[in-house]
């Protein structure tokens, strides 16, 4: 027996030396078989989320707006955020909207303010929170701006003041003796209202058949525009000639006008609504100005978009207008 222990042995360590071999390679094998890790995914860019701040949807002109906003959306790879107040008066709307995005800490805000001046404070805080600014359409009062610490805030628009010369130059034009008219204006205390009141004056002064007898505040609104010129008209029944701040207004003028019959007294709008070329196409409005509501919009989120990246831009940017009237349309 004990011939045989040196060989028992010597078997031993050999199987031993085989199992170990073995179970190494069933362990390779086991590994060669396992899915790779996955790699690290690369960081990704954050999306930017500008927000459109408009006044309201009551309005077509605002409806364009946010048409021109989503095609920038689309092209820039942005998320927009499109919020707007229920009316064009509601101003303390527009506010409580900005403290809210505030709170959802958006990148950029875009917005065309109801009121030069009681939005700031709000755009402000929004600053101080690093959220980057634009403004569109009607344009935040400079000095209040200055004196409030709002830093920088890039304008979007339109020559008001010289569109609504040019509306109101088409309906001088036609005027063939003297005559009383009068403005109705946009909301007192927003510069693109106070804009085109002045535009409307220049155009009327230049005129020597104009006399401005009236300028009352319609607030943009179309209802508001049947009841101005209805008081307007009863007060001053000799009128022949009313500008209009916008279609909207407009459109509630030529409504009373017609109600009464009253076809003798030239009207002039500013917005180019599609309702309003269709008034122009009847005879019924003497011209509008089209004032690009959707570039206008585009230009708001492509602004916000470059000032994300680090770009310094313009402080304003004016988009072009343009007088239609039977004679273009």
């Amino acid at each position: 027996m004990k011939a045989f222990q040196p060989l028992l042995r010597l078997f031993l360590t050999g199987l031993g030396v085989v199992l170990a071999v073995g179970i190494l390679a069933c362990t390779d094998s086991q590994n060669s078989q396992m899915p790779a890790p996955p790699a690290t995914d690369p960081v990704k860019k954050k999306t930017e989320t500008i927000a459109l701040v408009m006044k309201t949807l009551t309005n077509p002109f605002f409806i364009e707006m946010e048409k021109g906003a989503r095609r920038a959306e689309q092209e820039l790879g942005v998320s927009l955020v499109v919020k707007t107040a229920a009316q064009e008066t509601s101003i303390q709307q527009q506010i409580e909207i900005v403290e809210d995005l505030i709170i959802e800490k958006v990148d950029a805000i875009v917005i065309a303010p109801g009121d030069s001046v009681e939005l700031i404070p709000v755009l402000k805080k929004a600053q101080d929170n690093g959220i980057t600014v634009v403004n569109i359409d009607n344009r935040l009062d400079p000095d209040f701006a200055r004196a409030s610490g709002l830093g920088e805030v890039p304008f979007v628009s339109v020559d008001n003041e010289q569109g609504a010369y040019k509306s109101v130059r088409a309906l001088t034009e036609l005027l063939k003796r003297p005559t009383e008219v009068a403005i109705l204006e946009g909301i007192r205390g927003a510069k693109n209202a106070e804009d085109r009141k002045n535009g409307a004056l220049r155009a009327f002064a230049d005129s020597a058949q104009a006399e401005v007898v009236a300028t009352e505040t319609a607030n943009w609104k179309i209802d508001e525009g049947f009841e101005v010129t209805k008081r307007l008209m009863t007060e001053y029944p000799s009128i022949g000639g009313l500008f209009c701040a916008n279609d909207m207004m407009a459109l509630g003028a030529i409504e009373y006008l017609q109600s009464t019959g009253r076809d003798d007294v030239l009207v002039a709008g500013y917005d180019a609504l599609e309702d309003a070329k269709a008034a122009i196409r009847r005879g019924t409005l003497v011209s509008t100005i089209d004032q690009q509501a959707a570039q206008q919009g585009y230009l708001g989120v492509v602004s916000a978009h470059r000032i994300l990246a680090g770009e310094k831009l313009p402080a304003m940017v004016l988009v072009d207008t343009r007088l239609l009237t039977r004679d273009n349309l």
